[in-house]
């Protein structure tokens, strides 16, 4: 099968196409053939050395992934062979014609398959986040980094959960954060009181989702580190006595993967693809994550 991979690390030119073994599923496992994939900047760190989970090169590449189930393995009851499946690749080898995935749910009606592979990290690591901030109802969220894939779902979910939400991001994305039910600031300079205009009182809890070293002030309008959350400043959670936010650690959010389908049929969520490219592109989606100021989910069409 054709697959992504890099053997050395570096920056986006280090990725090939190469031909792989197929994979087959084990217990609890179904294959997919991949329709499309997501681009995480999880990804390019990975490529870069920047993050290291301990694999040998070479190494596959590609988490999120929407597609048609074509082989189960022993003890799968949840989905079928032919069934349209999204979810996160086991091995982190969804750029590739098949994968085999655990953490998988039936693709809502109204979505396809490029939409479809564009939400189950996000919606994992937002529920996640705001899990562990207790957004409930009534409740005032600060979201630092609001308009991108991570940002824009828990910009959703807490605003689906009855919370108040107010969203830092770019000029550029004011009036989108309006349209996801945020109330949008924006960075830079003045921030503090731009926030503190709309929230006089502080806030009940905030995210930091941009990891652009403004967890001191976030610490400030949200009443102290025990009510913030980031996903992207490990050394300044360090610094202030915030929690990071770890999967592998805390525990996932993956069930949101089954619970999103009714705000998604009833017009309550969406997340934007921003732009497709083909498998052979890979290294230039890598580039354009890279680069970052990214409304929504870039994605890797495999098979259309």
């Amino acid at each position: 099968m054709k697959a992504a991979q890099f053997s050395e690390f570096g920056g986006p030119e280090v990725l090939e196409i190469v031909d792989l073994p197929e994979p087959h599923p084990g217990p609890g496992q179904v294959r997919i053939v991949v329709h499309a994939t997501g681009v995480n900047a999880t990804e390019w760190k990975i490529r870069k050395g920047e993050l290291s989970f301990g694999a040998p090169l070479p190494q596959t590449t590609g988490r999120d992934v929407a597609g048609v189930v074509d082989e189960i393995g022993d003890g799968v009851t949840d989905v079928a062979v032919g069934d349209r499946v999204f979810g996160v690749s086991d091995d982190g080898a969804g750029a590739a014609e098949y994968t085999l995935i655990t953490h998988r749910s039936i693709i809502p009606p109204s979505l396809g398959f490029i939409d479809a592979a564009g939400l189950p990290i996000a919606l994992e690591t937002a529920t996640r986040a705001i899990d562990q901030l207790g957004v409930t109802s009534g409740r005032t969220l600060l979201i630092n980094g609001a308009a991108g894939g991570i940002g824009s779902t828990a910009v959703q979910l807490a605003v689906a959960r009855g919370a108040r939400v107010i969203g830092v991001a770019s000029a550029a994305n004011q009036h989108y954060l309006s349209v996801l039910g945020a109330e949008p600031v924006t960075y830079g300079d003045g921030l503090a009181e731009r926030v503190r205009a709309l929230a006089p009182g502080g806030v009940d809890v905030a995210l930091d989702v941009a990891g652009n070293g403004v967890l001191r002030e976030l610490v400030e309008f949200a009443g102290g580190p025990q009510n913030v959350v980031t996903l992207a400043d490990f050394d300044g959670a360090k610094e202030h006595g915030v929690h990071f936010s770890n999967g592998f650690v805390d525990g996932h959010g993956f069930r949101a993967l089954a619970t999103v389908g009714e705000l998604i049929e009833t017009g309550r969520f969406w997340l934007p693809v921003e732009r497709t490219f083909p498998l052979a592109g890979i290294a230039e989606a890598h580039r354009v994550s890279e680069a970052g100021r990214i409304r929504g989910r870039l994605v890797l069409v495999v098979k259309s």
